[in-house]
């Protein structure tokens, strides 16, 4: 029985793991607690894993089904721990990236944000949490309209346009910065960091 919970339990944990992209960034800051909770039940494994191995050890490897138990759960704990973000990502299924920018705020924060070649928008921020935006744009002379945009919980507004424009800093990699606008009022708006742009390859 606890080698049927300790496989149905390492299966679970696999495919949490595997799955993060659909469920972490609508937590907001209950992903700091679901990673938490992804960490223990790493070493609850590790400590199950470690109590079969002992007991086969005891049994002289003659039970198939206690090493089967052991193969299958060191084969996920391996896995995760070479692939923490899953096996696969699915954010390429999402279309191709044509622009990346990013900006890190204090204490480590940092945003994300990708133009996807199917008129999609992601924003994933991390910051004591995790949290995504997303939607569509629209491309009109040099100005990035956006819309139909899906808000976390407790959002109540997006940008409006934003406009890629040559970079305050001038620094050797990164020459433009994507600067976004509440309103054509805001006369300020938010930058972010170009770090890719293939906007140009695909005209």
């Amino acid at each position: 029985m606890k080698n049927k919970l300790l496989i149905l339990s390492s299966l679970i944990f696999f495919l949490l793991v595997n799955t993060t992209c659909f469920w972490e960034g609508k937590l907001g800051i209950l992903a700091m607690l679901a990673f938490l909770i992804l960490v223990i039940g790493y070493i609850v494994l590790a400590i199950g894993l470690l109590r079969q191995l002992i007991l086969a050890i005891r049994e002289r490897f003659t039970k198939k089904y206690r090493i089967f138990t052991i193969v299958f759960v060191l084969s996920i704990l391996i896995i995760t721990l070479l692939k923490p973000y899953g096996l696969v990502d699915f954010d390429k299924f999402s279309g191709q990236d044509l622009l990346i920018a990013q900006r890190e705020g204090a204490a480590n924060c940092m945003t994300t944000f990708k133009l996807k070649e199917n008129n999609k928008f992601v924003e994933r921020s991390v910051c004591f949490g995790v949290s995504e935006i997303d939607g569509d744009f629209e491309i009109i002379n040099d100005t990035i309209y956006f819309s139909n945009v899906n808000l976390p919980r407790g959002d109540t507004s997006y940008y409006d346009f934003a406009l890629i424009m040559p970079s305050r800093f001038g620094t050797v990699n990164n020459k433009f910065d994507l600067i976004r606008y509440e309103n054509k009022n805001d006369t300020i708006g938010h930058e972010l960091w170009i770090i890719k742009n293939e906007f140009n390859e695909t005209e």
